[in-house]
C-alpha cells in the first residue's frame, strides 16, 4: 500500500495525471490475464489479441 500512496503522491505533486488511466488500462489487461488463464473464457481473451 505504501506504494501505491507513494505513486499518488507522485502524480499529485508533478502534475501527471495523464498517467492514472495508463496505469489502470495496464492494471485491468494484467488482471484478464491473469484469471482468463485457467478458466473458460480463455480462448475468447486470445481473439482479442
Amino acid at each position: 500500500m505504501d506504494l501505491i500512496r507513494e505513486f499518488l503522491e507522485f502524480l499529485k505533486a508533478r502534475r501527471k495525471f495523464w498517467l492514472l488511466p495508463i496505469l489502470l488500462v495496464m492494471l485491468l489487461l494484467g488482471l484478464l490475464f491473469i484469471f482468463g488463464q485457467g478458466s473458460a473464457i480463455a480462448p475468447f481473451i486470445y481473439t482479442l489479441f
